[in-house]
């Protein structure tokens, strides 16, 4: 597996390493800082063990061939499956979704979280292979399924959040796969068709939640509240923050998931304007380094691949920093290397192996 890395190793991309380095470190001091009262758990502890894995598996990415990962994507996107399929029969409940399978107690993974590296796979390997110049029908279709099994499983645990997060990975490949401009306009039409009949649809407690969200203020004590708590705690840090630890909404208990869906208010309360700006630049800065790989990939297969792990990446810090400060809904979509969880930190990490898998190949015959 590593016979041929040391011939690629001058092109490993350093800044993008460092980049995402510099964030995993700001999480782990926010987590520490975000749990430091519960001393029953060592959060940050464990989140520097995951970082610690999510490298590992990073390099393992890095060090096999993309068009031999695209080869196996068939083998891969199998497991997963059946993997999503054994969440189904055998996980654990957490918060109302079976999104969970313990290993033997000591670490509990979320296989709908490294599914998504899976289906950038998949779905790259089918779409580089089409050589007409524009999609059809029967193409759009396919695509279509080879993410949407995974998201109807997803959405059976129930999970709408994580299944949401594939969405992007399909319209982004589709949209460099050449779809119709008919095509566009068809399922823009449809959609807007269907939010409409959807809405009068909807019952009178899921309409009051779409208004909450709108007006979180209608329900305080209820649905409104993660939002109203986020936007204060944002809000307090003022311009430099109050400090590494010193965050009252965070030190008190008002703000809810703190160190996992809410990671990035206590970016905003402790370390100001300043630092959530900061954090949000080394996102950009990997984003931009990311689409820049892409336009200097060898094939189209490099392309799909860095641009599906872009849109996941993408995806998850929009809406989770637009639901801080409330301008998108609470789906309980972590933020990439930021928020505490294992199973987010080893797929953010292996979307960055893909990426950098790319670059370290663009000169290769």
């Amino acid at each position: 597996m590593f016979g041929k890395f040391s011939l690629y190793a001058k092109d490993f991309d350093w800044l993008i390493f460092l980049l995402a380095m510099g964030i995993a470190v700001v999480g782990v001091i926010e987590i520490h800082s975000a749990t430091q009262y519960d001393r029953n758990e060592s959060f940050y502890l464990k989140q520097i063990y995951r970082i610690l894995l999510g490298v590992l598996l990073m390099v393992v990415v890095m060090s096999i061939d993309y068009h031999a990962l695209a080869e196996n994507g068939p083998y891969l996107y199998a497991i997963a499956i059946l993997a999503l399929i054994s969440v189904l029969l055998f996980g654990k409940r957490v918060s109302g979704s079976k999104s969970w399978i313990s290993l033997g107690g000591f670490f509990e993974l979320q296989p709908s979280e490294l599914v998504k590296v899976v289906v950038v796979i998949a779905l790259a390997r089918f779409l580089c292979e089409i050589r007409t110049e524009h999609l059809t029908g029967a193409d759009v279709v396919k695509a279509s399924a080879i993410a949407g099994v995974p998201i109807l499983l997803v959405m059976l645990q129930p999970d709408l959040g994580s299944a949401m997060t594939f969405i992007p990975i399909l319209l982004v490949g589709l949209s460099l796969g050449g779809l119709p401009p008919k095509w566009i306009v068809g399922a823009a039409i449809m959609a807007v068709l269907a939010v409409g009949a959807g809405w009068y649809n909807l019952k009178a407690y899921q309409k009051e939640r779409i208004y909450t969200f709108l007006q979180p203020e209608r329900d305080p004590q209820g649905h409104g509240y993660h939002s109203i708590q986020s936007k204060i705690a944002v809000g307090s840090g003022g311009f430099w923050g109050k400090g590494v630890g010193k965050g009252s909404q965070t030190r008190l208990g008002f703000l809810p998931e703190r160190h996992t869906d809410f990671i990035f208010s206590v970016v905003g309360e402790e370390l100001g304007f300043v630092g959530a700006a900061a954090v949000l630049l080394f996102y950009l800065m990997i984003i931009g380094r990311s689409v820049q790989i892409a336009q200097t990939a060898r094939d189209k297969l490099g392309i799909y691949l860095t641009m599906g792990a872009v849109s996941v990446l993408l995806f998850h810090i929009l809406e989770n920093v637009g639901m801080v400060v409330g301008l998108m809904p609470i789906t309980g979509i972590p933020l990439p290397l930021l928020s505490y969880g294992g199973s987010s930190v080893m797929a953010t990490f292996m979307l960055l192996g893909l990426i950098v898998n790319v670059r370290m190949r663009r000169y290769v015959n």
